[in-house]
């Protein structure tokens, strides 16, 4: 049996314990969090060992990995002290919220870091990359990406709504889909170009006499070495969606598209929806649209399409058998340096270039 010790008791916590209890073998055996009400919640669903702090936990507990689902801003320094306990670690994205931070996570060694970007594990998103790997699009010139979903849900202590605390929309939200371009292409961005602002949500709340600063829909063009681009396109109040992600690769063969409802709990009817996968082949000049279906029980695990369960799969094997991370530090560090380029083009209005890691 794999014992699991979880940093952070909230809404991503509790999904990873969910997911994880779906697992053979694995078991989420002690939690930690100051927050006594959503540590009794976590601790209830699984029956692990509470903890008020991760220090606390990690001098008492024999532990096989680590799982940091702390707010943002905290796993810098939760990631310090779980790297000199050196067991694998799950740390939920993003890895940090500054360059800066996740440049000196990359230079700090220790034990395997897999960093939880977890839309590569959605089913139709994976069939996506499996069939670009294939080449039935041929060399990928462009990636388009779309997120039309709910706005950012309440979290303890309203973390989510400041800058200073999540790195930014750019960052926390869209760290997901950089770092899907960046596998798509196989390669690294050299220049960010957005366009974003906080202009529906949130206005009309007030924490500490402040007002929400976060930004709420925006687009973003990048470009990468090879000249290949990507694109996205967030909206963040189009909870009518049917379709929350639509990701888009197009080569000179073909365009496939990866089709992601949204969350049940969010839907006008509380059903789980089916995703998509479709193919338009040019030289047929015909589409061929497969619907996928994913088993329930995984969907409502969590809110993420099935990923979480996916991907803690994965790291299982990875702990049993040895190996390295799928998503290692360097493909975090990454999705943090495109997401403060987003956010700083989006505030000037020019052009950000990135050099080379």
């Amino acid at each position: 049996m794999m014992r699991y010790g979880l940093i952070g008791a909230g809404m991503m916590g509790q999904e990873h314990i969910r997911n994880i209890a779906l697992l053979d073998g694995a078991e989420v055996a002690a939690i930690a969090d100051p927050n006594q009400e959503m540590l009794g919640q976590a601790a209830a669903l699984c029956g692990a060992r509470a903890y008020p702090s991760h220090k606390a936990m990690l001098a008492a507990e024999r532990l096989d990995a680590v799982i940091i689902a702390a707010p943002n801003d905290l796993h810098f320094p939760i990631m310090q002290d779980a790297l000199g306990y050196g067991r694998p670690i799950l740390c939920e994205k993003p890895l940090a919220i500054s360059g800066a931070e996740a440049a000196a996570l990359l230079g700090a060694g220790g034990p395997p870091v897999w960093v939880a970007m977890e839309y590569r594990y959605m089913p139709p998103i994976a069939r996506l990359c499996a069939a670009v790997a294939r080449g039935d699009a041929g060399p990928p010139r462009m990636v388009a990406i779309r997120e039309h979903r709910f706005p950012f849900l309440d979290k303890i202590g309203d973390w989510n709504r400041f800058n200073a605390r999540t790195g930014g929309t750019m960052v926390e939200k869209c760290c997901h889909f950089w770092d899907l371009m960046r596998l798509i292409l196989g390669a690294d961005p050299i220049r960010v170009y957005a366009s974003a602002g906080a202009d529906v949500n949130h206005r009309d709340e007030r924490y500490a006499g402040r007002t929400p600063d976060i930004v709420d829909n925006g687009f973003a063009i990048v470009e990468f070495a090879g000249g290949a681009r990507a694109m996205l396109d967030l909206c963040m109040f189009a909870e009518g969606s049917h379709w929350q992600e639509v990701v888009a690769v197009t080569g000179p063969k073909a365009r496939i598209e990866a089709r992601v409802p949204g969350p049940a709990r969010f839907s006008a009817d509380g059903a789980e929806r089916h995703a998509e996968l479709a193919i338009a082949d040019r030289a047929s000049r015909r589409e061929h649209c497969e619907i996928i279906e994913t088993d329930e029980t995984i969907l409502r695990a969590g809110d993420h399409h099935g990923a979480t369960f996916f991907q803690h799969q994965r790291f299982l094997r990875m702990l049993r058998a040895g190996g390295r991370p799928e998503v290692t530090l360097a493909d975090g560090a990454w999705a943090v340096r495109i997401g403060a380029a987003a956010e700083e083009s989006a505030q000037t209005g020019q052009p950000v270039a990135l050099e080379p890691a």
